[in-house]
């Protein structure tokens, strides 16, 4: 959200007609702070099969927000949805394309479908644009409510009950999402990035640990093995509660690094504590509270909880300090430069621990 209101535009701007693309948008601000960044937003521009189009059906522009209805079909399958774009927020989906999975089971399936190629022509003019300025990264998502709420009219509430009443289609979806999931790991890992992000927010806040370890885990597994094989790091990045996660990701997969380790009441990690159980099996990224800190705290405030988490997990390595999630819109400047300074002074190897239990006591 930072990076589109440091363009000073209307956010229907970046997300409806990409002026400038969000990625773009990333880079400057990454340029703005100063900061090392992380690139996900490479884009493999996945060629699909059968015959697709999705068009306007209707816009309404409100002073606020645009509403922005799409009518489409994929080969006999025909959808509907609804995108509202504020005009100082991410947009949002407001009417899902599958209005019941039971019936609309063949349209799921082509939405599932693998990818029968894709055009890196954009992937190469990202990576040239993203230079020095960031590690070069792809994401891909995993099957699991939080990768089909977004698709699924009713959302979580809908995939519970489908979970229970219809599981042989949540399994038959699981396994289509995983072959696709495979088919685009595949195709990422010719490109050679820096990195591949599992993107999969809320993994274990939108369903329970043991749904997710049945949808979720098997295609992790699958999928980090692959990256290791070519020789790519892989991150997961799940907001919400991930302790658990973290067990299954250091214990039973190839996994490299894993963000944002939340704290309560949003999350359920303790830093120090996952970095104790786990920090010689995977490298962690996280966690200064996103609301409480970077956005109410004072550049005090922020120093303070970036150096008790480089003290909690930053020695011997292995930890990458940022925000538990992403910074709200409105995140003062001065709080996010006050993190990047104390990494600055703080954060460099060998990690001198007294001076940072000293510093700690004159805050």
């Amino acid at each position: 959200m930072i990076p589109c209101r440091l363009t000073g535009k209307p956010f229907w701007e970046i997300y409806y007609f990409g002026d400038p693309p969000l990625w773009q948008a990333y880079l400057e601000a990454v340029k703005h702070f100063g900061f090392d960044g992380w690139f996900i937003d490479g884009e493999m521009q996945y060629q699909w099969p059968g015959s697709r189009y999705r068009a306007i059906e209707d816009m309404q522009k409100l002073s606020d927000r645009w509403i922005v209805r799409y009518r489409g079909r994929i080969d006999d399958c025909r959808f509907s949805s609804e995108v509202t774009y504020p005009i100082a927020d991410p947009p949002t989906d407001t009417e899902k394309i599958v209005k019941d999975l039971e019936s609309e089971w063949n349209l799921l399936a082509k939405l599932f479908a693998p990818p029968v190629g894709y055009h890196p022509a954009r992937l190469k003019q990202q990576r040239a644009a993203v230079g020095e300025l960031a590690a070069f990264g792809v994401c891909l998502g995993y099957p699991g409510f939080q990768n089909w709420f977004g698709l699924v009219q009713g959302g979580i509430e809908a995939l519970s009950y489908a979970y229970h009443d219809h599981r042989d289609l949540i399994l038959r979806l699981r396994d289509l999402n995983e072959q696709q999931a495979v088919a685009q790991m595949e195709m990422i890992l010719a490109e050679r990035p820096d990195f591949v992000l599992l993107g999969a927010s809320g993994t274990i806040t939108m369903q329970s640990p043991r749904i997710a370890r049945e949808l979720c885990l098997p295609t992790i597994q699958k999928l980090t093995a692959m990256a290791k094989q070519a020789g790519i790091p892989t991150m997961l990045h799940s907001c919400g509660k991930e302790r658990i996660l973290v067990k299954w990701c250091a214990e039973e997969t190839d996994l490299n690094c894993i963000n944002p380790l939340e704290i309560a009441p949003m999350g359920d990690c303790d830093l120090a504590e996952v970095k104790q159980s786990h920090g010689h099996q995977i490298a962690l990224m996280g966690n200064l509270h996103t609301t409480q800190v970077m956005f109410m705290g004072t550049p005090r405030d922020v120093r303070r909880a970036s150096l008790e988490a480089i003290l909690a997990a930053g020695v011997n390595g292995g930890f990458i300090l940022s925000t538990g999630d992403q910074c709200g819109r409105d995140t003062p400047e001065e709080n996010i430069r006050a993190m990047l300074e104390t990494a600055e002074e703080f954060g460099r190897y060998p990690i001198d621990t007294e001076r940072i239990k000293a510093e700690l006591e004159t805050i």
